[in-house]
């Protein structure tokens, strides 16, 4: 079952890899450079104006186009890169950085910093975003009054570094991510998706700055990136279909998680999800899966962990159905989300705790369909143990700790 699905999921990545957006040779671009719209590399000059006018030349133009962010630090305020454009093929080129306001409530009052929305065949490449997130990240660990995020159907609607809404085809390749404010890199309502080669960058303690979050999204790869942060390196929402995650180092940071899903009652589910050859150096967690403690009819379904490695990790495998933050909400209710089709192949390393393989599924949901095949996992170099509720499956080859399903 789990050769078959990898070979589906293969397939899809290879159609989407065809799919993909292409920008004809530079020559025959035509190159809009921020910088002949006033654009300063001076790292305090407000570029804002200059990026949307390079942008609305790119985009009204009918040709293949380039947005060029020469090298320097470009000081933006949010900003929205808005289409439907008349080209399908933008390449938004960055040698610089840009840098986002120091004081976190220029963001927070408006929304995103940097947007793109109702875009097709638009291709990010290269640079650095800077997001100055430390004095957010202080004034929460203060438990001062800080912007939150609004939240729209569970996602952060504001101070992400750079999100794609409602758009397809689309590649983010060779980007850097530094000290987002809130999520780093978001891809929410797209189809066509490839992010390869990114490194993201934040502090192990900064709050709620995922790496990567896909949700509502179909037909989505992520690709030989470096992920370093406060909160999840990758984490996969509800209306998730059809994701590729390959070649993946996390750490610091929360592991690569399907969740949280089930905190709304009506809720899309997440399936055929494939996450291999991914290192997770002294995380929280490794391989997650994690749902709300209450009513849902959400789902998690045909997942695939393959040739993962874990380095002192707390939780290298876990499902977690009785999510309850704040014990508000949810305490004494079971998950409806339901979880099956879920296998776990060649994972091994070490734990930081004795229990390395977790399962908390649902009492009145119970997880089916879990595999474990080549699962070996130590602590303090010795077998670790297992703890299963509620969970039904199979284990094949050497598992180790052993099977509690």
């Amino acid at each position: 079952m789990a050769t078959a699905l990898a070979l589906s999921m293969l397939t899809i990545y290879f159609a989407a890899a065809a799919l993909s957006p292409s920008i004809t040779s530079a020559s025959k671009a035509v190159k809009y450079s921020v910088s002949s719209y006033g654009a300063k590399p001076d790292d305090k000059t407000d570029s804002t104006n200059a990026f949307l006018t390079a942008w609305n030349k790119a985009c009204s133009s009918p040709s293949p186009s380039t947005v060029y962010v020469p090298a320097g630090r470009f000081y933006l305020k949010n900003v929205a890169f808005q289409g439907p454009c008349k080209t399908k093929s933008i390449m938004f080129r960055i040698d610089g950085t840009l840098v986002a306001p120091s004081d976190y409530s220029v963001i927070a009052k408006v929304g995103n910093w940097i947007l793109f929305r109702h875009v097709n065949g638009v291709i990010v490449s290269g640079g650095t975003l800077d997001g100055q997130g430390a004095s957010l990240w202080s004034c929460k660990a203060a438990g001062k009054s800080c912007p939150a995020g609004a939240r729209n159907k569970m996602i952060f609607v504001c101070c992400q570094n750079l999100e794609f809404s409602n758009s397809q085809n689309v590649q983010i390749n060779g980007l850097t991510s530094v000290n987002s404010q809130l999520f780093h890199i978001v891809i929410n309502g797209c189809q066509n998706v490839k992010v390869k080669g990114v490194k993201v960058t934040a502090a192990g303690h900064s709050p709620n700055t995922d790496g990567i979050h896909v949700q509502s999204s179909a037909g989505v790869t992520i690709l030989n990136s470096r992920i370093g942060t406060g909160d999840d390196c990758i984490s996969i929402g509800p209306g998730t279909t059809n994701l590729w995650i390959e070649n993946i180092a996390c750490g610091p940071g929360h592991g690569i998680s399907i969740g949280s899903l089930g905190k709304q009652l009506h809720e899309a589910g997440v399936q055929n999800v494939t996450v291999k050859t991914v290192t997770f150096t002294g995380t929280q967690n490794g391989l997650r899966i994690k749902s709300w403690g209450r009513p849902s009819t959400g789902f998690a379904r045909g997942i695939l962990f393959q040739h993962a490695v874990m380095n002192n990790v707390q939780n290298p495998i876990v499902i977690d159905q009785n999510y309850c933050p704040g014990q508000k909400g949810c305490p004494g209710q079971a998950s409806g989300v339901k979880v099956s089709d879920v296998t776990y192949q060649d994972v091994h390393g070490s734990s930081r705790t004795e229990v390395a393989v977790k399962f908390a599924c649902s009492k009145s949901n119970p997880c089916t369909g879990i595999r474990l095949d080549g699962v070996k996992l130590t602590y303090e170099n010795q077998a670790a143990d297992s703890s299963c509720q509620n969970a039904d499956g199979t284990a094949s080859g050497v598992v180790q700790p052993s099977s509690c399903l």
